[in-house]
This record gives C-alpha cells, structure tokens and sequence, in this order.
C-alpha cells in the first residue's frame, strides 16, 4: 500500500456523519439474486480542492447519504476526480488557454497527472465500497491507456475490488478537442443478482451503444455523466430515457453539475425504467428536481419483475433486414 493510499484510509476511517440504519459499522448489504435491489445515484456540485482528503470526505459522505437509504449500489458522475485539478499550482488562470487547445492539451496533462490521480481515486472507492459493503459504480476519470487518454469508468465490488472498467466510446467536439480517444469495446459484468454495465455520457446518445449491451445481457446500465451546458429537458430526452425505453433495461443516471474553468454544468441524476414498469407510466422511477444542486436520489429496481415483463413481452426484429443493409450503412462511416 502506498502512502497516499494509507493517508486516505485513515482520513476515511473517521465515520462519516451519516450512520446507516442499522448497526454494522462495515455493514454488508447482501442481494438476493432476482430480487428488488435498492440504488442511488449521486448528483455532484463540482468545486476545486487542492486536498485528496477533503475530495475522499465528500466522496464517502454522500455514498453514506445514499446508505442511510439503504442503497446496495451507488452511482458516482463522470469526471468525478475533475475536483482534484485543484492541487495543480496556478491552474485555475491557466486553464483558459490550456482548455482552447494549444502546444498543451488537457490530454497532456491527465496523461501526467494520471499515475497519482488514479491512485487516489481507487483508494478512495475502494475503502467507499468496502467501509459500507455496497456496489459503487465510481463515475470517471481521464486514463493514460495504451491508445492515449481514455474516459474511463470503474465498478468496484462491496469488498473494494475493481471489477469492470469502460472507456466512454462516443466522444464529445469538445473532447476530441483536447486530446482524448474513444474507446471500443464494451462489457457487461455478471454481478449475480444483475449484470451491469457502465457506459459514459455521451454513449446514450447513440442508440447503438445500450442496444449492444442489451443484446451482451446487461440489465442495468449506469450512466455516469456531465454535460457541459444548462440544463434542458428536451435535449435530455436524447439521452437515458428513451435508451431504456429501446434496450428494455433500467438506467441509472448520475451528474456532476456547477461551474468550472468558464464552464456550466447541468443534468438531472435519476432511475430510469421500461414504463410499464413505473408507478406513473412514465418511464421514471426516481429523478433529481433541480438540475444544479448537490442531491442523491434513490429507487428499487426490481430484476424479477423486469425479466418477467421482458418474457412476457418478446421483442419481434427483422434480424435477416438488419443483417442486409448493416455492414453497408456503417462501413464507411460516415457516408462518403
């Protein structure tokens, strides 16, 4: 274990100010296979530190919020770590011309900072996973891969184990922009009581992407994200909700939101179902009301009830007309 890594496990090791329910100080919230499972997703004010403690307190604070609901699963937003550029001397009146592009992309600078800020970021949803016994899905962070920076998210184990890792595969302008790589594959993880799957942002606006991890098994797919405009109800339903309706899984979404570097973000967390499968035949089980405040949200998702609706209700596809125009419309891409 490396120093840093022992520091941010003493620092955690102070109990939060949020207990769980019941007794346990590491309780271990066990999943019966098939059943309701309770989930959470996080919706994250972005501020800057230059302490890994201060950004490892918040991060177990609001997994203990979600606990105290009795949360299994909770899901953290994309560029979760984004509060730790902090620690970067003098950023904060560089980052106009480093975010404009130049001789210095911000991928140049994850690709440097990647080795300690990834080692911070899994001590600290290691020792979350572990201190409560939950599932975390800890939103992203930038990683120096073998074909450049990456947008990579992570599934940790109640036991603090990594267990799922997945590039973000649809990339924003912007993104591009700075240097980064979309990835090109995509994984379901068999958890036994649900197989997961964890796709970044801007992937729900592909069809295509839930559509393959649909047709891989996934059953729940986390969204981790943070979308760098204000929030706008109809440009969201580009996103989770009508993926979900399509794929026939349930969602979870959860935003990172606030004001950084002359940027503004804004999205609603929330638990997304087939609507069939909503109190309110909408769609929606759980939804953040202000798309700009800190807040977690909650909802059980019942895995039974979904793969008996999914039996019930057999999806019909033209398999032989996909398999005639698929090759042709996708390759080349785009059309020439």
């Amino acid at each position: 274990m490396s120093l840093t890594e022992a520091l941010l496990r003493l620092v955690l090791a102070r109990r939060s100010r949020y207990r769980p329910r019941s007794q346990a100080s590491r309780p271990r919230l066990a999943i019966s296979p098939g059943g309701p499972v309770r989930v959470a997703a996080v919706q994250l004010k972005l501020f800057l530190t230059a302490s890994p403690a201060v950004w490892a307190r918040r991060m177990h604070d609001l997994a203990a919020r979600a606990v105290r609901e009795d949360a299994r699963l909770v899901v953290f937003p994309e560029d979760v770590a984004l509060p730790l550029l902090g620690m970067v001397p003098g950023l904060s009146r560089k980052a106009g011309r480093l975010l404009a592009g130049g001789p210095l992309r911000p991928a140049d600078l994850f690709a440097f900072l990647d080795p300690y800020l990834y080692r911070v970021y899994r001590a600290v949803f290691t020792e979350v996973a572990r201190t409560w016994g939950i599932w975390v899905a800890a939103g992203s962070l930038p990683r120096a891969v073998g074909r450049g920076v990456q947008n990579v998210g992570t599934l940790f184990g109640p036991d603090g184990t990594p267990l799922l890792s997945q590039a973000k595969t649809h990339l924003l302008p912007l993104e591009e922009q700075w240097g980064l790589v979309p990835g090109d594959e995509l994984a379901v993880y068999d958890a036994g009581w649900g197989k997961l799957a964890l796709p970044v942002c801007m992937d729900a606006t592909f069809f295509e992407t839930f559509r393959l991890l649909a047709a891989l098994g996934a059953e729940v797919v986390l969204l981790p994200t943070a979308n760098p405009e204000p929030y706008n109800r109809y440009k969201a339903l580009r996103g989770i909700w009508p993926r979900v309706q399509e794929s026939r899984v349930f969602g979870v979404q959860s935003a990172l939101v606030g004001e950084l570097f002359g940027y503004t973000l804004e999205g609603k967390s929330g638990i997304y179902a087939p609507w069939e499968l909503t109190p309110g035949q909408d769609g929606v089980l759980a939804e953040a009301a202000d798309p700009r405040a800190e807040t977690v949200v909650w909802a059980d998702l019942d895995l039974a009830a979904l793969r008996a609706w999914r039996t019930g209700h057999p999806r019909v596809v033209n398999a032989d007309l996909y398999r005639r125009y698929l090759p042709d419309v996708y390759g080349p891409y785009p059309p020439e």
